[in-house]
């Protein structure tokens, strides 16, 4: 298994994330754990997926999905799950 976590940070609009799971299951990537929230306006999402299934290069996909969140007013980034715990630990 190939875990990354991707966030979605952004003003609120109707279909952010049908947008952002449409992408990840027309790629074959799987949703492992997924949590948003809205604060006054803000939307933000914070999901775990698994790239191990996909036939699409990592670097590919998150370039790919950070055009994504252009088209529809968010910013999508994409991290491996190992950096991303290695950035965060204390």
């Amino acid at each position: 298994m190939k875990k990354a976590v991707i966030t979605v940070v952004g003003k609120d609009s109707v279909g952010i994330i049908a947008k952002v799971c449409t992408y990840l299951a027309e790629n074959n990537i799987n949703i492992l754990d997924i949590s948003q929230t809205i604060v006054q306006e803000y939307f933000n999402m914070m999901m775990i997926v698994d790239f191990g299934t996909t036939e699409k290069d990592f670097l590919v996909a998150a370039t790919e999905l950070e055009k994504v969140g252009e088209e529809i007013g968010v910013v999508i980034k994409t991290q491996r799950e190992d950096i991303f715990n290695m950035m965060h630990r204390i």
